[in-house]
């Protein structure tokens, strides 16, 4: 009775698995490994494409707005009407446009501009990687 057993179920013992399983199996792995990072830096590069180009009219105004305040345009419109002045003076007169300029509005403005820059520079230059990870992810 104990053979019939063993013969009635030794078709059930475990498969082995095919060669290559492992194999494939650590690639699928990988892959969807690469398709995660890819997905993370897509979002970054998002995020990042999206809030420098909100920030930078922002910014913009701000730089615009501190010129305005500034009297940087009183002091070249001066030594652009009376250049025979500013040729005599043009030391002080270049001091003084220096020392009004807004160095604050023009920080954030290069900063906010540089970062869009950089990341639609890095977004292109990633863009096969980005676009493989979408026609893979809809197809």
């Amino acid at each position: 009775m104990r053979q019939d057993f063993e013969k009635l179920f030794s078709h059930l013992k475990p498969a082995e698995p095919p060669a290559g399983l492992f194999d494939r199996i650590i690639l699928a792995i990988k892959r969807e490994q690469e398709l995660q990072q890819t997905k993370r830096s897509l979002f970054g590069f998002l995020f990042l494409l999206v809030v420098s180009f909100i920030a930078t009219p922002f910014s913009w105004t701000i730089l615009i707005n501190q010129i305005e305040s500034s009297g940087i345009f009183y002091f070249i419109s001066t030594a652009l009407s009376d250049f025979g002045t500013f040729i005599a003076l043009w030391q002080d007169f270049s001091l003084a446009i220096i020392e009004s300029l807004p160095l604050t509005g023009m920080m954030i403005f290069v900063i906010c501009l540089g970062m869009f820059i950089f990341t639609l520079r890095l977004f292109l230059y990633r863009k096969r990687l980005l676009l493989g990870y979408l026609i893979h992810s809809f197809a």
